[in-house]
């Protein structure tokens, strides 16, 4: 075997070792089996919320061990077919298993990547939202470049997208956008993605075709789920509502049905705008008592509350990421250095070499503030 292959080799078995490792492969059998008794219970479903989570859990676990074991005989019978391929001389079989360990390669680093996603909140469904900064009308444009690329991140993964609340920039893109974003360990991916975005590139709006730098800002806090109790006074809270914004033309809102909360103690605002009133008000509710969430989150780890403090305002200074368009094509983000020359591709939605190298460099405790989110 080719000294090159034995690395991949090599590199395959320590994924599934961490992976035999996270799922806990001595006890995985007996934990499935104690899940599926208790799915049998017919007074499960008298608890909804319990019910989804523990079919959530069991499909997880079982995805999980299913991958593994897939992985795990795909290794053997590659490395079989190279030995064979060799005794016999036959080049083609050898080339053939070789492409299919690098595909395997791949394959098992993004879950030992996904096996890294356990942290309190991780499998939750996720807010975000993203606010322009410091550039007014190339900042709302940039912004809106930003919520582009998330929404079309989010939907290649098969993650649901809801549009919660906008604010439309005075000439161009927006002020700020807010989605919920749902699925399986969609705030653990996406919690790294919280800080400045700086955009280097000539702009659109200026007609001597100058280099511009513009800077907006990603929030992202996890859904709480409603077995989480976070207690918010009515005292504590201003409940305002307001006639929400659009483009114009015969659907724009003529009530108003927007609605706007303000957490007087913490000075936390969240928006809701895009259903009815009594729509808004719960979806506004549910997005603060996240943030109040996140904010227990943050209190756990020092580093996390650094990473906040740090990031200020949506300008010079605070940026995790950069994106340059002109002179030349790069994205890099500072925390890890992983940079790439396909702009089009990450503004087109393809973050996972971003994500996933913030979020190895901060399970292993490199970078700065590599992982927004908690341990």
């Amino acid at each position: 075997m080719r000294a090159e292959t034995e690395k991949v080799v090599e590199a395959i078995r320590a994924s599934l070792e961490l992976l035999e490792k996270r799922i806990g492969m001595e006890s995985a059998d007996h934990r499935i089996e104690e899940l599926n008794a208790m799915t049998e219970d017919p007074d499960l479903w008298n608890d909804p919320e319990r019910a989804q989570k523990l079919m959530r859990d069991r499909q997880s676990l079982v995805d999980a061990v299913d991958g593994y074991r897939d992985m795990a005989q795909e290794l053997s019978d590659n490395v079989e077919l190279i030995e064979m391929g060799e005794m016999e001389d036959d080049a083609e079989v050898v080339a053939e298993a070789e492409a299919a360990l690098k595909a395997l390669r791949e394959k098992s680093a993004a879950a030992e990547l996904e096996a890294l996603l356990d942290g309190e909140a991780d499998a939750n469904d996720t807010f975000l939202e993203v606010h322009s900064g410091a550039g007014g009308t190339e900042s709302c444009d940039w912004a809106s470049m930003l919520a582009r690329m998330y929404v079309r991140w989010a939907e290649a993964h098969g993650y649901k997208v809801e549009l919660e609340s906008t604010t439309p920039g005075d000439e161009a893109g927006i002020k700020s956008a807010t989605y919920r974003i749902s699925g399986y360990n969609a705030y653990g991916w996406l919690k790294s993605e919280s800080g400045v975005h700086r955009l280097v590139r000539i702009s659109p709006y200026d007609s001597a075709a100058r280099r511009h730098t513009s800077f907006s800002s990603v929030w992202v806090y996890p859904v709480v789920d409603d077995n989480i109790e976070i207690d918010v006074k009515p005292n504590d809270i201003r409940i305002d509502t307001y006639r929400s914004s659009g483009a114009g033309g015969q659907h724009v809102n003529t009530t108003d049905s927007a609605v706007r909360i303000t957490h007087i103690p913490t000075g936390i605002v969240v928006t809701s705008s895009e259903k009815s009133q009594h729509q808004n008000r719960d979806i506004a509710m549910k997005a603060l008592k996240s943030r109040l969430y996140q904010m227990e989150l943050d209190k756990r780890n020092e580093a996390i509350n650094a990473a906040h403090e740090a990031k200020g305002e949506a300008g010079w200074g605070n940026q995790i990421r950069s994106y340059v368009l002109q002179p030349y094509q790069m994205v890099k983000d500072l925390r890890t250095g992983f940079e790439t020359s396909d702009t089009a591709g990450v503004l087109d939605g393809d973050l996972d070499g971003l994500m996933g190298a913030t979020l190895a460099a901060g399970m292993s405790g490199k970078g700065r503030d590599a992982a927004s989110g908690e341990s």
